[in-house]
This record gives C-alpha cells, structure tokens and sequence, in this order.
C-alpha cells in the first residue's frame, strides 16, 4: 500500500498565533532599533563637536587668541545700527564664522572675506558681510553640517543656517548682551564704556566682544567649558529654544528663576498658553529663536551660560539682543553635550549639581549679587563654566 501525500495546512488558530508571535518580535525590535539609530547620531553630535573643538585650538594656535564672540566690523560712521552702510555688520558676528576654514569650508570663509562676489544692489559688501541678519547674503543662510547635531529635527524657514553649538560666556550675565563696546543710542555711536562690568561678570571661556587666550583658563582647560550644545525651535513654544523677552534689565541678574512663573505647569519645557497659566509677554519675531543665525554672536544665537542647569528654560532682558538665563539644551535623552577647554567632550545630565538658583550672579557694584571674584554660586554646574574663579572640581565628569 502507497501512502497518501497528504499536506495539513495551517488552522485559523495557528496562523493567528504566528501573526501575534511576529508583532511581539517587531515590537521588541522597534524600541532597539530607534535607540541605536538615536545613540549613532548623539556619537555623530559628539564627533562634530570634537571637530569644532580641534578647530578652536587650531585657531588659537594660528592667531594667539579665541575666535571672538560679537566680533566682526563697525563703522564708527553709522548713523544708527538699522541703518548700516554695507561693510558694517555692526559687531556682532559669533564665533563660528572664524572656524569655518578650519571645518573644511574654505570656500564659504573666501565667500565671507572676498567683496567681489557679493552684491546688494548697487553696492558691495566689505570684507566679512554684512551684519547676520541680512536676508540676501548668501552665507549667512548655509547650513553647514559640522555646525549641526544629526538629533536636532529643525531645518529651514523662518531661521538661517542653524547651529546646534554654541559658546559658554560663564555663569553671570551683566553687560555680557554687549561686552566692552556698545552702541550709543542717545549720542548715535560708538562706545567703550563697561570695562569694570565685564571685567566682574565676564567670566567665562568666551566674554563678548573681547580678546581672551588659554593663557587666561587658570582654572584648568580640562575644567573649564568652552561650548556647548543647544536645541533650534520648532515653533512649538518650547521654553529651551523660544525664550521669554522684554523682562527687566534690574531683575535679570538678580533672579535667574525670573521667567519660571511663566512656564506651563503640566508641560515643564513649554510656555504657558491660554488658561494653563500666564505665558511670556512677548517670544520675539519667528526667526528670533535659539540657533537660528549660526553667523550671529548675540546670546540668544550662538552663546549659553552655566546659571541654570540643562534644558531650562531661556529669559531674556530686552530684546534678541539681551541676555539673561540660557541655558545648553539638547534632543537627547536626560542631558547635553559639552566641549572642554581641551577638546574633549563631556555629556552632562539635567541633574548636575547646580546650586541655588535662586541667587543673583555675579555682578560689578550690583545689590543682592555675588560680589566680582566670588566662586559660583551655580554648584558644579557654574564652577565649570568659569575660566578663573579658582572652584575646585572634585567629580568626575
């Protein structure tokens, strides 16, 4: 007898089994899958940094000195800053812009420094642009990938060519909007005029609008933060890259948790909206947001402070131009990137020891503030976004 080629096919109840058994796996998979590809870019954010980083020193060691944060040109000429003859860029350009031959962007640095490839109507630009928010000079709007963490979702209008880092400016924030000089509004010019301010409160790797080199880090270079990393907005009223303006120049130094009331109790990273709360009077226009000029050396572009700890929120006095509280903040899980004085770089929890933030920073003949010299009262956190303060780091990072 032959015996029967007979094939049993799947039931109803099995295939059902299979199907479930496949959707458990997948569903297993999916959470390790977007975590690999999250831990390639947070490597590839921190490889950029270490690019970034070697292109400091390599600077330093072309020039003698940082590149400068709000540096750039300045007509003594101008009749007023929204006025500005073609080669004014009113002071303001960021630290970055000094880099990019050193990123391999040669071509964009010739761009910036030659006259004769830049037009705006009948006249040419002078060497180094116009001032960084110039909407037809081409560089100002490149985005240039060194300048950008792969985690960071932001792209496109309203802001220029973004950046994902920026420079630390200590752990005080008096006369740091302008540094030494400063436009004059009621005498319609240029002034020097905040040394004694700055010399209190300017205390970090990188003070606006002033020459610093690695022989002032007496702090260590290995201890000191020399940038550090930030979110672009996403117009979605996150409080870490839209920040509260127009709050008061008196108040800011003295309260870092000044914008805090303002914040959305059910949602710790976003403005107050509506009934939830009173929000900001005012988040400035669409393209005045954390990382939207990559060029620009005011604060609220390219510059962060050591006050309150990570991805708090931002509070300005003024202004885009002001300064105040501003915080690193990143898309990553819990923390952010920093790059130390010697190039390396570190990633810093939101947790960080961070002192009493309910303190005034430190200030030049200021009330209710920390007195120039003090060591920060902003715990690790600040201690490590000074250059001198001679704070002593026992943790490792």
């Amino acid at each position: 007898m032959k015996p029967t080629d007979q094939r049993k096919a799947l039931s109803l109840i099995e295939l059902l089994v299979v199907v479930v058994i496949i959707l458990v796996v997948i569903g297993l998979l999916l959470p390790a899958t977007r975590s690999a590809r999250e831990a390639a870019r947070r490597m590839s954010c921190s490889n950029n940094f270490k690019q970034i980083g070697l292109a400091i020193h390599n600077y330093h060691s072309m020039h003698g000195q940082l590149p400068m944060q709000m540096g750039g040109t300045w007509n003594v000429n101008s009749i007023a800053q929204s006025n500005l003859p073609p080669g004014d860029n009113a002071y303001r350009l960021g630290f970055l812009v000094g880099l990019t031959p050193l990123v391999e962007h040669q071509e964009l640095w010739e761009q910036i420094m030659d006259p004769s490839q830049r037009t705006r109507r009948d006249s040419v630009y002078s060497s180094m642009g116009p001032a960084p928010w110039t909407n037809n000079f081409e560089p100002w709007n490149i985005q240039i990938p060194v300048f950008r963490c792969p985690s960071d979702p932001g792209l496109g209008a309203p802001a220029k060519g973004r950046t994902n880092y920026a420079a630390c400016i200590g752990d005080a924030t008096h006369c740091l909007d302008t540094g030494d000089t400063r436009w004059n509004e009621e005498e319609s010019r240029w002034v020097v005029d905040r040394q004694e301010q700055v010399d209190a409160s300017g205390r970090g790797m990188f003070v606006p609008r002033r020459t610093i080199t690695f022989r002032d880090v007496f702090d260590g270079l290995s201890n000191t933060i020399m940038a550090g990393e930030i979110a672009t907005d996403l117009n979605d009223g996150d409080n870490r890259t839209s920040a509260s303006l127009n709050n008061k120049v008196t108040l800011i130094h003295h309260n870092p948790l000044l914008c805090a009331s303002e914040i959305d109790p059910q949602r710790p990273n976003f403005w107050a909206t509506g009934g939830l709360g009173t929000g900001p009077s005012s988040l400035g226009a669409k393209d005045q947001r954390r990382g939207f000029r990559w060029a620009d050396g005011a604060a609220l572009y390219s510059s962060f402070n050591t006050i309150l700890p990570p991805n708090r929120e931002s509070c300005l006095a003024g202004d885009d131009g002001g300064i105040g509280p501003l915080c690193s903040a990143s898309r990553h899980q819990g923390g952010t990137h920093v790059l130390m004085g010697d190039g390396a770089v570190k990633f810093i929890t939101d947790s960080i020891e961070s002192g009493d933030a309910s303190v005034g920073t430190v200030m030049f003949g200021g009330e209710a503030a920390q007195a120039p010299d003090s060591i920060s009262p902003f715990g690790l956190w600040g201690s490590l976004g000074t250059r001198a303060s001679k704070e002593k780091i026992d943790e490792q990072l």
